[in-house]
């Protein structure tokens, strides 16, 4: 090698160093990388987020055209282009590492759609790649409830308003149905509700009696917000309905399900056929989890025939202090299910020392079309292999990841079963077994509360015009 060549002794010493700190910049790089990818605890998220921007060039730079789901209008119920998919709400998700929005949906199980999220955000449209969970409570239909979760991306911090489409629908074909993107803001106290009872689906209604005991008992007992999702009614039950939403108790989500889907009237498709479990109920109790969820310290989901009655307290307010102390705060708090056959009215029983028997019936109450839960206090035994199976429960929504009927498919800290002595479900209903009555079992504790029921029930059936102000119906 020529003189000309060759590199003056010292300066291989700082090529060295120079190697040694390009080296040690480039691992410190890689590891803030790392970490940065790390913060998000979706594997996917990364994979999802990078995917989508290679189609941007496909739609608008900004939300639209389309329209923008009216504020009344509380869930969507609209299809998402190029799939058999219903959008129904969309919710911020703040749990998460990773920042997104989770779109509550009914999906065609048999069908995998490749979705594309539509994000607005600051009047820019992002977009990036969805990834359905669709939930296994479906009950053999064909259609099913599911979590469709849209990361947001880069530049993003909030998405105002959410649209789903099809990876293969073309943007020239698409009229897209923006839908607002609630819980927008965390809240962990000073909750506007106490305790809010989630009420799904309202089809055909009728009973207008049971239904107003229900929601004044709900009140004694503490209820502050209850939240009914309807499909239809009579002309006496609405009447009812709208008192009590001019009240405040009562939040109204119209559930038109049933015009769009053939609905089923069971929870399984050999007792009634149709696309969706009993009248899509399960996706309406996912949003009002999540309509709830920074709104109401807890969250109850029953029907309006069932109440949950604690045993030694009067209140569900004296009564979740101590079931937080039994079982552990934050969790779900399950209730064994005592049928009460509203076909049946046996006599008190006679012993001395017993509970008082059924009253007799309040006179201006006759004629009032329903149930009268004051009158059928005998329940059917408790098969103690079974208490697990038609429960209902009340939860700290926060907790919650996926409701469904009578449990929680997925959540933070999971379910106690309470002890009967401490509180139970008393669900007056049609029988659920052919038990003889006179082996049915008398229950007096509604009657504690007859004292202020009656009452109040008399008072909303007059201001409505169920009844007259002399008692005649």
């Amino acid at each position: 090698m020529g003189p000309h060549l060759q590199q003056p002794p010292q300066v291989q010493p700082v090529k060295r160093r120079w190697m040694l700190a390009s080296c040690v910049v480039t691992i410190v790089s890689l590891n803030l990388l790392l970490w940065t990818l790390g913060t998000h605890t979706d594997v996917d998220f990364w994979t999802r987020l990078s995917e989508a921007p290679a189609e941007a060039s496909r739609f608008p730079q900004r939300c639209g055209p389309g329209q923008t789901a009216p504020p009344h209008q509380k869930v969507s119920l609209t299809l998402v282009n190029g799939t058999h998919t219903r959008l129904v709400s969309a919710y911020r998700e703040h749990r998460r590492g990773s920042t997104e929005v989770r779109v509550i949906a009914i999906v065609l199980r048999s069908e995998e759609p490749d979705y594309r999220c539509l994000l607005c955000c600051q009047d820019q449209l992002r977009i990036s790649r969805g990834a359905a969970n669709v939930h296994s409570n479906h009950f053999w239909f064909a259609y099913g409830t599911a979590h469709i979760t849209c990361p947001l991306p880069p530049g993003c911090e909030a998405a105002s308003h959410v649209a789903l489409v099809s990876s293969s629908a073309l943007y020239e074909d698409l009229l897209l149905d923006y839908v607002e993107v609630k819980n927008q803001e965390v809240r962990n106290h000073s909750f506007p509700f106490d305790f809010t009872v989630c009420i799904s689906t309202m089809f055909e209604f009728t009973n207008v009696l049971q239904m107003v005991q229900s929601l004044e008992m709900l009140q004694l007992l503490g209820v502050d917000r209850v939240v009914i999702y309807k499909s239809s009614c009579n002309a006496d039950t609405q009447r009812v309905l709208d008192y009590y939403v001019h009240k405040g108790l009562v939040e109204l989500v119209s559930w038109p399900l049933s015009r769009l889907m053939n609905v089923s009237r069971s929870w399984l498709p050999s007792y009634s056929p149709g696309d969706i479990h009993y009248f899509g109920q399960i996706p309406a109790l996912n949003d009002c989890v999540y309509r709830y969820m920074y709104q109401s310290r807890y969250v109850a989901l029953h029907d309006l025939d069932e109440l949950i009655l604690p045993q030694t307290v009067d209140s569900w307010t004296a009564l979740l202090p101590l079931l937080e102390d039994e079982y552990g705060a934050d969790k779900c708090y399950r209730f064994e299910n005592n049928v009460f056959p509203n076909t049946v009215r046996n006599p008190p029983p006679s012993p001395p020392g017993s509970p008082p028997g059924s009253p007799a019936p309040v006179a201006s109450w006759h004629g009032v079309p329903g149930v009268d839960i004051l009158a059928h206090l005998h329940h059917e035994p408790v098969n103690r292999k079974l208490r697990h199976y038609g429960v209902k429960y009340i939860v700290n929504p926060r907790v919650v990841v996926a409701p469904t009927v009578h449990n929680l498919l997925s959540s933070q800290n999971g379910c106690s079963m309470v002890d009967s002595a401490v509180g139970r479900m008393y669900h007056t209903r049609s029988p659920k077994t052919k038990i003889p009555p006179e082996q049915l079992i008398f229950d007096g504790r509604l009657l504690s509360y007859s004292r202020r029921l009656v009452p109040a029930v008399t008072a909303v059936l007059r201001e409505c015009g169920i009844i007259s102000t002399d008692g005649s119906k």
